[in-house]
């Protein structure tokens, strides 16, 4: 058992940047008793924190440890197993190592450098964790004081994301209604463009009927003035003629 909980050790490490101990492995009993106690563990951490005079430190730093980062429980082979966050103070040498494997996790999972990257604040996320055990195991009061700074950038993360997410969906459906806007607008375009050629047609049939009635009128009224001419000419010498019969009868008469 302590070498499977070395080697479940080892794995869970090579996943979080968090220290932790070897898991532990635990009974149905001590398991009930875990989800029992689960939902209180924060509270009464965080009182034995306020209050720590008839508990010994270690006992308070790791009851703020667990309060601060839960242990966590897994199942491997039908076996239930808890590991918690290591209570051993860091070294100098830790840190460093600490920097060290969070350059190659950011490089094995191929963080983006800048902009939004989950990978990288994942992993970020991670080290923060681990920089407040290391600070807590040395002072309680401080590393209470870092987790509230860890939580209010957290609600500050999520409400930029939301903020963000937000932007992108409300942005989304600007660009939709402008493309359905652009396409009715296109179909209206083109609904007056053909209207339009059918106007111009409709002159250009009006305009020509215009031209014949227009010749028309004006050749009946030519025919019209040269008819009226001719009857007038005819009236003209009719009257003429008359008029010089007329004289020539009444003239003998006056004789």
């Amino acid at each position: 058992a302590e070498y499977m909980g070395t080697c479940l050790a080892s794995m869970a490490s090579s996943h979080s940047l968090v220290r932790y101990d070897n898991p532990v492995l635990v009974s149905k009993a001590q398991e009930k008793s875990l989800k029992a106690k689960g939902s209180s563990a924060a509270a009464a951490a965080v009182a034995a924190a306020a209050s720590s005079a008839g508990n010994a430190k270690s006992q308070q730093t790791e009851d703020i440890l667990n309060a601060i980062l839960p242990p966590s429980e897994f199942e491997d082979e039908g076996q239930l197993w808890v590991q918690k966050v290591s209570s051993t103070p860091a070294t100098r040498l830790d840190v460093i190592t600490l920097q060290e494997q969070l350059d190659l996790k950011l490089q094995q999972r191929k963080a983006r450098e800048t902009g939004l990257c989950p990978v990288r604040r994942e992993l970020y996320d991670q080290l923060f964790d681990e920089l407040i055990r290391q600070v807590t195991i040395n002072t309680a009061e401080r590393g209470l004081l870092l987790l509230r700074a860890r939580d209010e950038l957290r609600l500050t993360m999520q409400a930029y994301q939301t903020l963000y997410e937000s932007s992108v969906a409300f942005g989304m459906r600007k660009a939709l209604q402008a493309e359905q806007g652009k396409s009715e607008m296109q179909a209206m375009i083109s609904h007056l463009e053909t209207e339009n050629a059918e106007l111009q047609r409709t002159v250009l049939e009006l305009r020509s009927k215009m031209e014949a009635i227009e010749k028309r009128e004006s050749d009946r009224r030519a025919l019209d003035d040269k008819k009226h001419a001719e009857e007038v000419a005819f009236l003209k010498r009719t009257n003429a003629q008359l008029k010089s019969q007329l004289e020539t009868i009444l003239a003998p008469v006056k004789k």
